[in-house]
């Protein structure tokens, strides 16, 4: 199998699966006085460190929770719940779904909310994000890198503009560490979010950074953990894991980018034909290639290519089996039928030249097999 769906999920790195191994054999609960639970508290806390390291922040300033979909949700509907349902939020119209969502939800129960369209190649100006603030605007959300096309926002100004109009800023940075790189304290951000499994760390533990001297009521209640902002015990050694793969993907990331970019620039090349259309960024994040297949079946497209032996994707994994239009590509100006024939891949660090090579054959293939 050639596998093109990195941004869905990485494979867990052998060092990583090596701690959390280790750990999960020994017991002890984090919060327990006794020295089992200190010890696992100590692998906890050494996790946290190295991920803090890592993305430019404070320990203190990271709280362990679930995924980057639970990240999202806090900051969404908490800061939502502080206000009273009241007020005004800013996010954009390509927004990740964990961040779309509550986003709605918070409308629906009369919160104002605005989606802002994407600019050019789905940059979101500076001069756009203050156009669309006002007086009551507490919270501006904006993802660093899209999943869906690699498009890359200026964070660090956009946060500037929120900042100078009284409004928090967060930004859902899950596709970003390992390949371009995290500052949270250089951005200037209020609060981000990540998730380990897209940099190679175990499943089921995200991250959310909350700058110090900031309140964000818990999502969830009954227990005191994560100082007292994320209920529930901690999974210390999906945490540890999560900073042993971290900081090794960091250490290799210059390296990555630029294979990372060799081959989306070949896969572009190979794909650069009559028929197909490229959605992605070129100067965007190089983990990410969108293409369409112009007149295909979507679900025979993306079913060709898996029989092929090609795992992609039809747009973000957290809507696979819907096989609704992605959100994202409409937003862009793509027809309903374009979108969903349009399929994404995305690289890493062991992907081959000779796997892109194949892979685009295999979509010329499946993409004339799905237009019969």
């Amino acid at each position: 199998m050639i596998y093109l769906d990195y941004a869905a999920t990485h494979p867990l790195r052998p060092g990583a699966a090596q701690v959390y191994l280790e750990l999960s054999a020994r017991a002890g609960n984090p919060a327990s006085v006794h020295q089992a639970g200190q010890q696992m508290r100590q692998a906890l806390e050494d996790g946290r460190a190295q991920v803090a390291r890592a993305l430019g922040a404070s320990p203190l300033e990271l709280i362990a929770l679930g995924s980057g979909t639970e990240a999202n949700n806090t900051v969404v509907l908490g800061l939502g719940a502080a206000h009273g349902g009241r007020g005004h939020l800013v996010t954009t119209a390509l927004e990740h779904s964990a961040v779309l969502a509550p986003a709605r939800r918070l409308a629906a129960q009369g919160l104002d909310v605005t989606f802002l369209p994407p600019g050019p190649g789905g940059a979101v100006s500076p001069d756009a994000l203050n156009a669309a603030l006002r007086p009551e605007t507490f919270l501006v959300s904006v993802h660093h890198a899209n999943n869906e096309t690699g498009a890359v926002q200026d964070v660090a100004a956009l946060a500037e503009v929120a900042h100078a109009g009284g409004a928090l800023f967060h930004t859902d940075a899950v596709q970003s560490p390992g390949v371009l790189g995290v500052d949270l304290h250089g951005w200037g951000v209020d609060f981000a979010s990540f998730s380990a499994h897209k940099w190679g760390g175990p499943l089921g533990v995200g991250f959310l950074y909350v700058r110090r001297g900031l309140e964000l009521p818990p999502l969830l209640h009954g227990g005191g953990q994560e100082q007292g902002r994320r209920a529930g015990t901690q999974n210390a050694p999906g945490i540890a894991a999560a900073g042993s793969a971290l900081e090794e993907a960091e250490a290799a990331r210059p390296a990555t980018f630029a294979h990372l970019r060799r081959l989306n620039d070949l896969l572009s090349a190979l794909l650069h034909v009559p028929g197909i259309q490229a959605n992605h960024a070129p100067a965007g994040s190089p983990k990410v290639a969108s293409f369409t297949a112009q007149g295909a079946d979507g679900e025979a497209l993306l079913m060709n290519l898996d029989l092929m032996g090609v795992a992609a994707s039809a747009g973000s994994a957290c809507s696979a089996g819907t096989m609704q239009p992605s959100h994202v590509l409409t937003a862009l100006g793509l027809s309903d039928a374009d979108a969903r024939a349009s399929i994404r891949f995305s690289f890493g660090a062991a992907t081959s030249v000779l796997e892109v090579e194949q892979a685009a054959a295999a979509f010329l293939r499946a993409a004339g097999a799905s237009r019969a």
